[in-house]
């Protein structure tokens, strides 16, 4: 059976705000009923790295916290640590930056928590029998927490094709140990052909695994190569899989064996997502934020030109549900010229494909779907 996915468009007037609107999707939701009448109601959020904007204005999610706190309950806002080395990577510089970002009190009427603790080892492990996830760990504030409300910016990711509620909640609620968990299988080789030597891989590795070293002489350098003599070396050992240096690359010397490891990393996130919410499935609501729809995650210190027009704000009780229909609204829309997309600028042209070509985005959704999260089944209501 389809599953209600809410949505609303971008138009206002005096008579009916985006706020307004907002409202409407709170109510058809029924959020005061999942969240009320009583206990602790964590909003799941992401409150954007440092040099970032594309993330969710926080003036947003004022009727949500209103809402919840008319409903009965105690709302706070919530994040867990990051894997990389940036300003979230433990509590201290994460809630700072959350404030810098306009994350305040004053602002949001809400408390931020960070789910995880000062240094991300506040959290539970969870096991599981799913396919190459037999475990799940998960920040004790969201998992301790009697409610979530899942508010989650849209856009693309280079790891999973997209960055929807489904990582929001997996990748997002996941400890940093459940983080390296997920990324562990992923570890990029250097394509020594096409490296350039350029460097710009070694300023963005957070683990400090990858240095340039002498070519050996069945390594030739490529045409254009800033050192011909140098050529990027990575340190297994201390690869951590965050996936940094691919989008960094601009030789594309970064390769994964996307077949094999991308799979494994959807499974392991979507698994952490079923545990993040199993215990309170009933007592979830879920909305996309289909603005500002970058190339690629929050996480970055900035963000591409968006890859289509603003289009609106979806909810659902349905995770997958809602993450198909935000995919589906964001390929039928027309590409945006100047954008960084190729060729899928035509309205129905898959966006996510075009962004990573190697990366089969639709996969999160089947296995969401396989273990029972959700449906993608939808029937999209305007309101």
């Amino acid at each position: 059976m389809p599953s209600p996915v809410y949505f609303c468009d971008l138009r206002a007037s005096l008579k009916r705000t985006l706020l307004d609107k907002i409202g409407e999707l709170i109510r058809r939701v029924e959020l005061p009923r999942r969240v009320g009448p009583r206990g602790l109601c964590a909003i799941k959020l992401h409150f954007g790295e440092q040099g970032n904007t594309a993330y969710i204005r926080p003036v947003y999610l004022r009727p949500f916290v209103e809402a919840a706190r008319a409903a009965g309950a105690q709302p706070f806002l919530t994040d867990c640590n990051t894997l990389y080395v940036g300003s979230r990577s433990q509590a201290v510089a994460h809630l700072t930056t959350a404030i810098q970002n306009g994350f305040a009190y004053s602002v949001v009427q809400a408390p931020l928590v960070i789910a995880d603790g000062l240094k991300g080892k506040d959290a539970t492990e969870i096991p599981l029998d799913l396919p190459d996830c037999d475990r799940a760990y998960i920040g004790n504030a969201i998992l301790e927490a009697d409610s979530l409300i899942c508010l989650t910016h849209f856009k693309g990711h280079e790891l999973t094709g997209f960055g929807g509620t489904l990582k929001n909640l997996g990748m997002g609620c996941g400890s940093r140990q459940g983080k390296l968990y997920m990324h562990s299988n992923v570890s990029p080789s250097v394509k020594a052909a096409t490296c350039i030597a350029c460097g710009q891989c070694i300023r963005r590795c957070p683990a400090g695994a990858i240095k340039l070293v002498k070519r050996t002489p069945d390594q030739p350098a490529p045409a254009g190569a800033e050192r011909p003599d140098l050529v990027a070396r990575k340190d297994e050992s201390r690869c951590i899989g965050c996936g940094d240096c691919i989008l960094a690359c601009p030789t594309e010397s970064m390769q994964i064996n996307w077949n094999a490891q991308v799979p494994v990393l959807m499974r392991r996130m979507v698994g952490h997502a079923w545990a993040a919410v199993r215990d309170k499935a009933e007592r979830c609501v879920y909305f996309n934020f289909l603005t500002q729809i970058s190339p690629a995650c929050d996480c970055y210190p900035f963000q591409d030109a968006p890859v289509v027009a603003d289009l609106g704000i979806l909810a659902s009780s349905d995770p997958v549900a809602l993450d198909q229909a935000s995919a589906d609204l964001v390929n039928q829309a027309p590409g945006q010229v100047g954008s960084c997309l190729k060729h899928a600028l035509a309205p129905g042209q898959d966006k996510f494909r075009d962004l990573y070509p190697k990366v089969d985005w639709q996969y999160q959704l089947e296995f969401a779907e396989q273990i029972g999260l959700g449906s993608r089944s939808y029937d999209l209501v305007s309101i």
